[in-house]
């Protein structure tokens, strides 16, 4: 079965015991309830559950919405609603904080099960092309730190240029190229490494 925490966030006792029996039935692990909004920060903060099973209105001045708004900012956490408001008032701020989810009360199980299951999934396709945007980051950065290398003879100092040709470096230091290099061997050079003789001049 799934292992993955989910937060509760419910100021009616009796519905938060229904909803923890229903999450563990599903095959879910409760990682603690909530009941006011600021409590759920701190939670989300510290137990760092999966996911959030939000209700809109809580006790004390910060409500689910602007709960799930922080949570997600902080901390990246996919929030559910799951709320007997569908006021548009409502629905329009819910929007804005992007929610994985919203469940009108009273539920059916199976209604849970599936939103839980697309939410959890989805959290973990948007991780993986997070990861991946970064990994495309980190490899262009290497690429632009090799471009930026020169390509320098390590026999006579020459500069390959970007037509193939092989110019001396102080006139290419001269034009005010960078101090980093790297090193191969011009045609000349490997010529006659290749010969076996030195190039002795005149």
């Amino acid at each position: 079965m799934a292992n993955e925490k989910i937060l509760i966030v419910e100021d009616e006792g009796i519905v938060t015991l229904h909803i923890r029996n229903t999450i563990e039935r599903l095959g879910y692990t409760v990682a603690g309830t909530a009941a006011s909004g600021d409590d759920a920060i701190m939670q989300a903060m510290e137990k760092r559950p999966d996911l959030v099973l939000m209700d809109i209105v809580l006790k004390g001045v910060v409500d689910g919405i602007d709960a799930a708004d922080k949570i997600r900012a902080l901390f990246s956490i996919p929030v559910i609603y799951l709320t007997a408001h569908t006021d548009e008032n409502t629905l329009r701020r819910a929007k804005i904080t992007e929610p994985f989810g919203y469940i009108v009360k009273p539920f059916r199980e199976r209604d849970l099960l599936i939103a839980i299951a697309f939410a959890l999934y989805k959290s973990k396709m948007e991780a993986e092309r997070k990861w991946l945007l970064q990994q495309l980051d980190d490899a262009r950065e290497e690429v632009m730190t090799v471009r930026g290398l020169l390509p320098l003879c390590c026999s006579c100092g020459k500069r390959r240029q970007d037509d193939g040709y092989w110019d001396k470096v102080g006139e290419y230091m001269k034009a005010g190229a960078g101090p980093d290099s790297g090193h191969g061997m011009c045609p000349e050079c490997a010529s006659i490494e290749h010969s076996g003789g030195a190039d002795t001049g005149d």
